[in-house]
């Protein structure tokens, strides 16, 4: 059973008492209501165990009229969870006996804190919504709640500085535990990163063009950017892919300027052998090849996720050797060649990119990154015996974690054989990028 704060998906300790009405008539596809009701879904679905792009995959198929409100309601509502579960719980005498209704109540009061100046709108729009579910039962609790809300906001906003740290931080108590141990002096800072929305950045295919013509492009077409990193670009907005000039034609891709640190620190020269040991999507992969003549092995233990790496090296118009196997199965995929060099780009929290992933932080347990650390440490014990006298591995994550960081390659230098490491670089999340953690170590000759 998967609890998300105080509720409990079991729980049914609150009947409703209203009466339900026929069905209603379908709502406009391009409605905040009918968005309200699909996010209130997909909320649903990760609630139950689903990450939240396959919740999305699933609820939007066909709603490409409101596919982006969508998808701004169910992230916006993951992200601010924990305040959104401390306002439900003094607004709501006892837990509610279904989660829709209380999925819609979160994307609705999200909805109220980013449009402040919609409030009727809203509400009315939520109750709407309400109205598809279980027969309408729900469209006088929805109402009441969030007009009581409006009523008390200030009230209950200050209310939460004694609620907790989950109320205040929006993350999970244990997950913000950690990072107070971690960073005592930006704990904060980073926990609050981890709310904000994400950047977007792209990497320029060198390959195919510089980066100062490309910002040309960009210029040309509206599209307001700066230069980031040595050929990144940080946009000023976020866009969709088909509005940036030869997105289809591998001009660019879009990548986290903090990602784009991997190739550069690999130390990349024309004719070695390279190996990307957890390839997809493929980004990092890509980068490998447009910054070298290299012969390049991408593996990844997804088959289907595998394929995306194939989509976009065709994209780019480039070519690698892509695996489908599991790096710590080294005779399923070695043929006993060492590479010059690897990156171990491992399975991890996503701690880093939460703000890209507001679900996992609700998902995620504590022990699961002990779980982690072991996955990452296997990878790193059979990839080693694969790399050049001489060659070097970059380790790559993107959490902030120290168990699956520094701690872990750590022990690894101490307990590998020929081991040094070279170089150590910590990305905590900020306005221009995303937390990453890059290990660059090199074997003796």
């Amino acid at each position: 059973m998967l609890h998300f704060g105080q509720f409990s998906l079991n729980d049914s300790r609150l009947r409703t008492t209203s009466r339900p009405t026929p069905p209603p008539a379908p709502l406009p596809a391009d409605s905040l209501a009918y968005a309200l009701l699909l996010a209130a879904r997909s909320v649903t679905a990760v609630i139950g165990g689903s990450n939240l792009p396959e919740a999305l995959a699933a609820h939007v198929r066909e709603a490409a009229a409101t596919r982006a409100a969508v998808q701004e309601l169910a992230y916006g509502a993951l992200r601010r969870y924990g305040q959104g579960d401390a306002l439900l719980a003094r607004l709501i005498e006892r837990p509610l006996a279904k989660v829709e209704p209380r999925a819609l109540l979160l994307c609705a009061l999200h909805r109220l804190e980013t449009r402040p100046e919609a409030q009727h709108t809203v509400v009315d729009q939520a109750v709407e919504a309400a109205g598809h579910l279980a027969r309408g039962a729900f469209r006088g609790l929805v109402n009441g709640v969030l007009r009581n809300y409006l009523r008390r906001r200030d009230e209950l906003l200050a209310a939460l500085d004694a609620a907790g740290d989950e109320a205040r931080h929006w993350h999970p108590a244990w997950w913000l535990a950690r990072l107070r141990a971690a960073y005592p002096d930006a704990w904060e800072g980073i926990a609050a990163a981890g709310n904000g929305l994400p950047p977007m950045a792209l990497r320029v295919n060198r390959r195919r063009g510089t980066r100062d013509d490309y910002l040309a492009r960009l210029v040309a077409a509206g599209i307001g950017a700066r230069a980031v990193g040595d050929v990144g670009i940080l946009l000023d907005r976020p866009q969709p892919v088909d509005a940036l000039p030869g997105f289809f034609d591998g001009l660019a891709s879009v990548q986290d300027a903090g990602a784009q640190r991997a190739a550069g620190l690999l130390d990349l020269a024309a004719g070695q052998r390279v190996l990307d040991a957890c390839a997809a999507p493929g980004g990092k992969a890509a980068h490998i090849l447009e910054t070298a003549d290299v012969a390049l092995t991408a593996l990844e233990a997804d088959a289907r996720r595998a394929g995306r790496i194939g989509e976009t090296l065709d994209r780019l118009g480039l070519a690698a050797a892509v695996r489908v196997a599991d790096a710590r199965d080294v005779d399923a995929w070695w043929d006993g060649r060492p590479f010059d060099r690897i990156l171990a780009d491992v399975p991890c929290s996503a701690s880093g990119v939460v703000r890209r992933h507001p679900d996992a932080k609700w998902l995620r347990r504590e022990a699961d990154i002990a779980g982690f650390a072991r996955t990452q440490r296997q990878i790193l014990d059979a990839l080693w015996p694969t790399l050049a006298p001489g060659g070097k591995l970059l380790y790559a994550t993107c959490s902030v974690f120290p168990q699956e960081n520094g701690e872990l390659v750590a022990r690894f230098v101490a307990s590998a054989t020929q081991a040094t490491l070279l170089a150590e670089e910590r990305l905590l999340p900020q306005g221009d990028h995303d937390g990453f953690y890059y290990a660059l170590l090199q074997k003796a000759c």
